[in-house]
């Protein structure tokens, strides 16, 4: 609400909208959940109908959801919901009539024939939450609006806008159409543009970081904005989390200036929260559709996204992924850390030998990551069949039982950063370990890890160790740090008796000059 919150202007968000509406266009607007859709819409129906040109309000669809085959309740459940809706949005001569008597396959057309014939402007409505709805009541909306969309301006809305996660192409699965046939026979195809509401710039982040500043005096160093914006690449609920975590939660004082630092920590506290957001949009990590998307970016394997792909688009509007130049990716480094951290939710439920924080703490408080990684080899080994077992994503199950590992083994005294190697079969790793330096003063140890796996079968049977030096060198120039560890996960079953009587690891010199520890295991 402008009146109590920080905000992005919503027609710098969604500048298309205007001119789509003075066309009388009908459209699609899409986005992840929490970020900002219902917000922007909002704003933009309040600036359409103060101009004095249309009557323009958001309705929620979400109200018919528990009726997918009842057409006839869902729809009485949204025309009430609608005309609350309207009565608090809309001066009363804009506001609907009664809703006429009508069957149930008809009711919500006639409806809003009715509303569009006795408005004195211009009826534009953005139906937000339109993919709460499915099976047949989906269907029979889609083609309640498709059927009505001759009789606009006159005799039905003049512009609609259908507001959801996904594209209007997913809708036809969700009202149980094949998806085979999605180019044919759409409920829906008077659509003139899809519009993806996009994250926040990062302009868009020290704007909304300003205000606060304009606002309470509180200062955020340009380190920090820049930190929360490389860490969340802008989605708009982990920009908006980040700055209540820290101003809200964590109660740091206006007359301290907001930190880096403060970023780590609210950004650690989001993650172990598991704030409804994330937890949401993680329960779709079990979605095959989404694990065909994910798992082998996690494994940094090869692998050809179709960019036309549905499994690619369902997992893209969700906000998990997002699409580069070069391939995908996930959709931001918090994300990459939370979503690896779901995946070591109950793994170690039930196992001996799983860490306790500080555990590998050397006398003088630097990490012993020797020490660590010697542990974590014998634990893989006495327990890798039953951490495989029942495990959905098992290509990447060592690389995410390790990274649970060291979550344990650090929690409360530092971080681990992750970067996946798309097509490099690997998975860089930073250990940021905070600890009291020789002269008692706060110092981070730095430790970087290179995973790779060498598995049966492969399409490269190749030894991974060569390349795996080359790409830890890479990184370790990236970083700035003289040594590293390279983790060589070896899947092929001929080994595995040979690599397990033989626990230890070799330490090498790169052909830059670095030393580097080769841990198999």
């Amino acid at each position: 609400m402008p009146s109590d919150h920080y905000m992005i202007p919503a027609s710098a968000r969604l500048p298309e909208v205007p001119e789509l509406v003075q066309e009388k266009k009908y459209f699609v607007v899409h986005a992840p959940r929490q970020t900002g859709k219902t917000t922007a819409l909002r704003a933009l129906a309040t600036e359409l109908t103060a101009s004095g040109r249309f009557a323009a309000v958001v309705l929620s669809m979400e109200a018919g959801q528990p009726w997918p085959d009842d057409i006839g309740a869902a729809t009485r459940a949204i025309l009430t919901g609608a005309r609350r809706t309207a009565r608090t949005n809309l001066p009363a001569e804009l506001r609907p009539p009664p809703w006429p008597e009508s069957w149930e396959e008809g009711l919500l057309s006639d409806a809003f024939a009715a509303w569009s014939e006795s408005c004195p402007r211009p009826l534009v409505l953005f139906l937000d939450e339109i993919d709460a709805l499915s099976g047949r009541t989906l269907l029979s909306v889609l083609r309640q609006l498709r059927d009505g969309f001759a009789d606009r301006p006159i005799g039905f809305p003049a512009s609609v806008a259908l507001c959801g996660l996904r594209d209007v192409r997913d809708y036809k699965i969700a009202s149980g159409g094949n998806p085979t046939t999605m180019a044919s026979q759409s409920p829906f195809n008077i659509t003139v543009a899809s519009l993806r509401l996009g994250d926040f710039t990062l302009d868009e982040v020290r704007d909304l970081y300003r205000q606060h500043t304009t606002d309470t005096g509180q200062r955020l160093t340009p380190q920090a904005v820049e930190y929360a914006y490389a860490l969340t690449m802008g989605q708009p609920w982990l920009v908006n989390a980040l700055g209540y975590e820290i101003t809200s939660r964590m109660r740091v004082p206006t007359t301290t200036s907001i930190t880096t630092d403060h970023i780590d920590e609210a950004t650690e506290r989001i993650i172990l929260t598991r704030a409804t957001h994330v937890d949401s949009l993680l329960d779709k990590l079990r979605d095959p559709r989404v694990r065909r998307i994910i798992e082998p970016i996690l494994a940094g394997t090869e692998f050809r996204f179709d960019p036309f792909s549905d499994d690619l688009a369902y997992t893209t509007d969700l906000g998990l992924v997002r699409r580069t130049t070069a391939t995908v990716e996930i959709a931001n480094p918090l994300y990459r850390n939370v979503i690896t951290r779901v995946l070591a939710d109950g793994l170690f439920d039930g196992v001996v030998g799983a860490p306790a924080p500080h555990s590998f703490a050397l006398p003088d408080g630097r990490l012993d990551l020797d020490r660590l990684l010697a542990r974590f080899t014998e634990f893989w080994h006495r327990t890798e069949d039953v951490l495989t077992a029942d495990e959905p994503y098992r290509e990447v199950t060592p690389h995410v039982t390790l990274l649970g590992y060291l979550d344990r083994a650090i929690n409360g005294n530092g971080f681990v950063d992750r970067e996946y190697g798309v097509g490099h079969g690997a998975m860089d790793l930073l250990i940021r370990w905070h600890h009291a330096g020789p002269d008692g003063r706060p110092t981070v140890q730095r430790e970087a890890l290179e995973l790779k796996t060498h598995r049966p079968g492969s399409t490269d049977p190749t030894d991974p160790t060569e390349a795996g030096i080359r790409q830890l060198d890479s990184y370790l120039l990236r970083l700035g740090l003289p040594a590293g560890h390279l983790v060589i996960f070896d899947q092929r079953p001929a080994e595995r008796k040979r690599i397990n009587t033989e626990l230890g690891a070799q330490t090498i010199t790169s052909p830059a000059g670095r030393t580097i520890t080769v841990v198999r295991i």
